[in-house]
């Protein structure tokens, strides 16, 4: 069995430990309401998926759409407060938690922990937003869509970090880190890897190429910022459906 995070663009990550697969918030569609996306979707290899985590009901994060292409059957895990979307989508097993509700999930311990971010949906349900601790063999911290936070630094130190450094526009707006504050999260979780995710996916279908750095210039910043900071902790850059095989990545970072 090969330990292995694969990056499919925005908060969307395949994370194997243990022989268990699990998904970070799918989002597999080329437009979503405002926003398209930038290049095709990686979506091939979603079959035989132990469970999908859902850090927070905002659509790019819990898209109808997409959670409609992986097989029903798969175990949900949701804030409080968002399980009837899950279920009126056809899914069988759709579990609600709260920070610090551990979920077993065969050789994984599923921890749900705080995350700095609003989370209700549009004329629909309010929730807390949430990241994930992914326990096992290893340990893999997705931090969903989160800014710092009181606390940050005592929450356990994981092999890797999944670590948003952007959003879909521009600006980054409230609730959100830019490479910067990126970086300052970096310091204080120590990850032995970290990677960057929700940036360079999506755009607003009214920018204009010329206005699209925001696309490619956030993972510059942020490898700058996080050089200067925390120049002891690796950060690896993966493209949109690459993936890293966690042992060769640690071996490297030794």
């Amino acid at each position: 069995m090969t330990d292995r995070i694969t990056w499919l663009g925005h908060s969307t990550v395949v994370v194997e430990i243990d022989g268990m697969r699990v998904l970070t918030d799918p989002l597999l569609r080329r437009r979503v309401l405002l926003l398209r996306r930038d290049g095709p979707v990686e979506s091939g290899g979603l079959d035989g998926l132990d469970a999908i985590l859902i850090s927070h009901l905002h659509y790019d994060h819990l898209d109808a759409a997409s959670l409609r292409r992986l097989d029903r059957a798969t175990t949900v895990i949701v804030p409080r407060g968002g399980g009837r979307i899950l279920t009126r989508l056809g899914f069988a097993t759709v579990v609600e938690v709260v920070e610090d509700e551990e979920v077993k999930l065969g050789n994984l311990t599923l921890r749900p922990v705080h995350a700095e971010h609003g989370s209700k949906r549009l004329l629909g349900a309010a929730s807390q937003a949430l990241g994930f601790i992914v326990s096992g063999s290893k340990t893999v911290y997705f931090l969903g869509d989160t800014d710092l936070f009181p606390g940050m630094s005592d929450l356990p130190r994981a092999d890797v970090a999944l670590v948003p450094i952007w959003g879909w526009g521009p600006r980054v707006g409230s609730g959100h880190l830019d490479p910067r504050r990126a970086a300052e999260a970096l310091r204080r979780l120590r990850p032995g890897l970290a990677l960057p995710i929700h940036w360079g996916t999506y755009y607003p279908v009214t920018s204009r190429p010329p206005s699209r750095a925001f696309l490619s210039t956030p993972v510059d910043d942020f490898l700058r910022a996080a050089a200067e900071t925390v120049p002891d902790v690796a950060v690896l850059v993966l493209p949109v459906g690459g993936n890293v095989e966690l042992d060769a990545a640690q071996r490297d970072s030794e």
